[in-house]
Parts: C-alpha cells; structure tokens; sequence
C-alpha cells in the first residue's frame, strides 16, 4: 500500500492512530465548554447533553470547510522539511501529536480548561524550531507570517470574548424584564421553557462551531502525517488531474513576465527569478503530457512544491509598492494561482470522517471534571441562566467568526474569559476566584511553550534513533 515497506505502514498507522486519539482527547478536553450551561442548569440530562453535543461536533467537522486546516498546514513548511527519507517524517508527526497529547491529557486531569489548539500550535511550532537547530538545516522552519497571524487570533479571542459577555449581560439586565435568568439555577428543577431552548440552542452552536473549527484542526494534522510520510501520493488531490492546471500556469507566467524587473529592488528581482525558477519546473514537469498516466507518482510532490513556492513568493512580490499591474492583471493571477492552490488544499472524505468520528466519540465521555470548572470554580458565584446563555452565545459568534476568515480558535480559552467576562458583569472583578482563573491563565501561558520543548524535545530523539 502506496508503495511502502510493512513497518513503516505500521508507522503510519500508528501515527494516524496517535492522531484520531488527540481528536478524541480534543473530544473529552473541550466538550464541557459546549454543555457545561445545559447541564449545570439542568437544561438537559448529562448524557443527553454530550450525545447531542457530539452530533453537533460531528456536522461542524464536514461543515467547516478547511481553510483551518489548510493554517494548520501551512504553520510547518513541510516542503522544506520533508526529504526522501520517510522516518523523518516520521519522527515529525510523531513528535508534534505526542507533544500535544501529553499536555491535553495532563491539564484535563487537573480539571484545567487549557487549549488544544495552543497544545497543536505550540507542537507544531516546536518541531520546527527543532528542525532548525540540526547539523547543516538551511531551510526556513516555521511559517512565521502564518504564525503570527494564527497567535493574534489566539490572543485576541479570550479579550473579546471577555468584554463582549460583560456588554451581553449589561443588555440582558438593562432591557430582559424577568429576571428569573439572574438567579441560580435549582438543582433537581429544569428552567422555565424559554430559558432552557436558549441555552440548548447556543450549546448546539458552540457545539457546532467547536466541530467546524477544532475539528479543522485534527484534519490539517492528519494533512501533515499523510504529506510527510507519504509525500508522493497526498501532495495532490488524487480527485483531480494535475495537467488541468497547465492553463493557470501559463496565465501566471503572463502575468509575471509583465512585471518589470528594472522598476523592483535587488530582493524583489530575485523573488521574480526565483518565481520564473518554479514556473519554469513545473513547464518541465507538464511538458508532452497528455494524460495523468504519463505523470511520474514522485512527481506529484515536486509539483505541490513548485505551487506553494510561486504563491508564497507571487504574494510577496505583488504586495510591493513597485509592482505596477492593472486590476485586471491582479485578478487574473488571483484566480489562476486560487484554481492551482485547489489542488493542494484539500482533504480526503475518510479524513474527515475519521476527524468526526475521534471528536464526536470524545465528546461522550471525561467532561464531568471540566464542567464543574466552568459552573462553580471560575466566580464566586454559580452560574447563571444568564451567565451561561450570554457566554456560550459570544463563544460561538466569536468561533463562527475565525472559522469564516480560516483562522484558528481556542473554544475553551473564548468561553473561560466569556463566564468570567459574565461573572465581572454580576458583582465586579471582586466576583472572579483569584486561585481558578490563575490556574487557568498559567495553564494558558504555560501551554506554548511546554508543547514546543516537549515536541522539539521528542523530535530531536526520534531523530537521533531513526536516523
């Protein structure tokens, strides 16, 4: 199978396995974020609650698209890590997941909400960082422009979320007449009618968004293992035919040799060579083809390569004040360079299946330690109706919103600063237990760099034993 030695199809097995598994973990880790309000107020039965929330999780995975993933992606430029021996490759995604699960598992048993998406980040991050420290590493490590865009994203999500639950909750009292929501929830009573279809509604949202977004994230890591251990079979969607895309080349080629190079500086003249350099392999590559047959398998990796460094290098280049093109010129490229792009981002219906089903069989099970984090250990008071509908409902938007634009969120980063954003909105900053939140916030600061030691740690190994 896909031309591999049996032991290293075990070790691809394995990795996808380790994979799934920190789906499963993400699962149990996250899902109380989702259902922590509907069970804490006794809006629906425990089980009940995970069983709908796993569902939800499950449709969010195929509703995401993966423009998430493809982030994930492209945070590690597997491109230039990647080379023909297969272990390291191995020794890439193998260090990154266990980094990863190591620390979810570790902050779920202290019944911490810490990020997976700053566990995979950070162990992404790490094996890069990793890669640039061996004997004779040229190569860039870390997209750092993806990874700057992918920490503002992280890092302005819990603000949001905290300022924009205070302002909900300020509405809520201002304008809401009953206020039954302000109360705590009684324990053997379920709430009146209207409250708990509320409350099950943004629990089916955060549900949903949680699956679009962090189920991304499972799909961009499975990405990863499949393009780096098997590099000459993934690189390209085997759904299309890669010589479709010559008629985008050619259009980029025009584009491109209408760029004056005595009008750029001496970098942006090397870019456009550099440039020329990919068109011209990938004109090499295609020449006298004529069906996807005559395509070499090893091929298929050289051509990933050559489009991901024309696009990298054509945005650069096209962002400079010195390159005049006509509007005309700059869709053209854009559309061109979008259609080649699509025979790169991609994921296979099995990988998404498989996503969902790790996370959604997660779901079902470990949220009980979590959900108590969330209803009673965050404030000093209990949750309330109130509490929990206006902090799940900005949770969501606020995910709804990252997935939209391809970013990466932290479901459980969001919602910890939307309860404690609902609990400053009760009783003042007074409200918040000073021991919980800075048990979280360590756990947030901590997160990053734990996971890159421990990934880059682990890789280093891997590296040392398999050569």
């Amino acid at each position: 199978m896909f031309g591999l030695e049996p032991h290293v199809l075990l070790l691809l097995a394995a990795c996808l396995v380790a994979a799934c598994a920190f789906e499963f973990v993400n699962g149990f880790h996250d899902t109380a974020n989702a259902v922590a309000t509907v069970i804490y107020t006794n809006a629906l039965r425990p089980w009940v609650a995970v069983v709908w929330s796993a569902f939800w999780n499950f449709i969010g995975v195929f509703s995401g698209g993966i423009a998430v993933a493809m982030g994930i992606v492209y945070l590690l430029p597997v491109e230039s890590l990647v080379d023909q021996n297969v272990y390291h490759g191995i020794a890439m995604v193998g260090a990154l997941i266990l980094g990863a699960i190591i620390w979810n598992v570790g902050t779920w048993y202290y019944g911490l909400p810490s990020s997976s998406s700053h566990a995979l980040i950070g162990s992404i991050l790490g094996v890069g960082i990793a890669f640039s420290l061996l004997p004779g590493s040229q190569n860039a490590a870390v997209n750092w422009s993806k990874a700057g865009e992918t920490g503002i994203a992280l890092l302005t999500g819990p603000l949001f979320g905290f300022s924009l639950t205070i302002i909900m909750m300020f509405l809520l009292k201002r304008f809401v007449r009953n206020k039954s929501i302000f109360k705590e929830p009684n324990k053997h009573k379920p709430p009146p009618i209207w409250i708990r279809l509320i409350l099950i509604a943004t629990c089916t949202l955060v549900s949903f968004f949680h699956g679009s977004n962090d189920g991304q994230k499972g799909v961009g890591l499975i990405m990863l293992i499949l393009i780096g251990i098997v590099p000459t079979y993934f690189a390209l969607d085997n759904g299309k035919n890669p010589l479709d895309m010559r008629d985008s080349l050619v259009k980029i080629e025009q584009v491109m040799g209408k760029v004056n190079p005595t009008e750029l500086s001496p970098a942006d003249q090397k870019m456009l060579a550099e440039i020329k350099s990919q068109t011209d392999t990938l004109d090499a590559i295609f020449a006298g083809k004529t069906s996807v047959a005559q395509l070499p398998q090893d091929a298929r990796f050289q051509i990933r390569k050559g489009i991901l460094l024309t696009s990298n290098r054509a945005k650069k280049l096209l962002g400079s004040e010195r390159v005049s093109l006509s509007t005309a010129d700059r869709a053209t490229y854009d559309t061109a360079i979008a259609n080649m792009k699509s025979f790169t981002d991609y994921a296979p219906f099995w990988v998404l299946l498989a996503v969902s089903l790790s996370l959604a069989c997660g779901t079902m099970i470990g949220w009980q330690r979590i959900v108590k984090t969330i209803g009673e250990r965050i404030g000093k008071e209990h949750l309330t109706y109130a509490q929990g509908a206006s902090s799940e409902l900005v949770a969501a938007a606020m995910i709804g919103v990252n997935t939209a634009y391809g970013l990466p969120a932290s479901t459980t980063h969001v919602l910890s600063s939307a309860i404690a954003g609902s609990m400053v909105a009760n009783r003042g900053i007074k409200n918040l237990n000073p021991q919980m939140v800075r048990n979280i916030a360590l756990a947030w600061v901590l997160t990053l760099p734990v996971t890159m030691a421990l990934s880059g740690g682990l890789f280093l190994l891997f590296r040392a034993i398999l050569g």
